[in-house]
């Protein structure tokens, strides 16, 4: 009997990046220009144009385990062969074993996905959106530049969760172990206390800066 899981395995060409981590739903342009990523890129054109997005982690020097498929949905030839393309995270996935090295890695994955939550998230989503509108408020009022969020900012609270994991700046290891979170709850608990922290900080600063202008 074949179970469920084995269903969803599937090939996937890998393309591993230092510092970044894609998510389910987000956008990342990307510019092609190594040997073979490019012999890459033309083969995944020719198929389903997916392939599945690592982070390189600086500790192992190896690729995460753990990454997010992109589609290709917008590609530009440049000269030399070399290619500016546009993806879009599509599922998450789990590396089982590389079935080939060379000329790039191909991994054996298995499609991952978060657990069904047990309660109403909605609650916590709002709690995050408005954790979300102070920290641009007062990042705003700190650099006197005009920031605002999109208007089309994710209400349900996986996309918001996902939406807020793909925002954060310079914590490349802190996104790839909310990537690695299987329950939406526990994703959006974590970003609470980021965006927590961060409005601190932003408010602690405002005050100092008020207080010397």
């Amino acid at each position: 009997m074949v179970s469920s899981s084995s269903i969803a395995v599937r090939e996937l060409p890998i393309f591993p990046l230092p510092e970044v981590v894609l998510f389910p739903g987000r956008p990342l342009p990307l510019h092609i220009f190594e040997f073979r990523y490019r012999i890459m890129m033309n083969t995944i054109l020719e198929s389903d144009r997916r392939f599945g997005v690592l982070m390189w982690d600086p500790v192992k020097h190896e690729p995460a385990t753990v990454g997010c498929c992109a589609e290709i949905i917008h590609f530009q030839r440049l000269p030399d062969d070399r290619m500016k393309i546009v993806t879009l995270g599509q599922q998450r996935f789990r590396v089982l074993e590389y079935v080939r090295e060379k000329p790039y890695r191909v991994g054996l994955v298995e499609w991952i996905e978060d657990q069904p939550p047990a309660k109403d998230l909605r609650p916590k989503a709002k709690e995050v959106a408005q954790l979300l509108r102070d920290v641009v408020r007062l990042s705003a009022k700190l650099t006197n530049q005009k920031i605002e969020l999109p208007e089309d900012l994710p209400d349900l609270p996986i996309e918001l969760s996902y939406w807020v994991a793909s925002n954060l700046y310079g914590v490349a290891l802190e996104q790839q172990a909310l990537l690695e979170t299987l329950d939406t709850e526990k994703r959006l608990e974590r970003e609470t206390e980021i965006l927590t922290s961060t409005r601190n900080h932003l408010a602690a600063r405002t005050v100092l800066k008020d207080a010397l202008t």
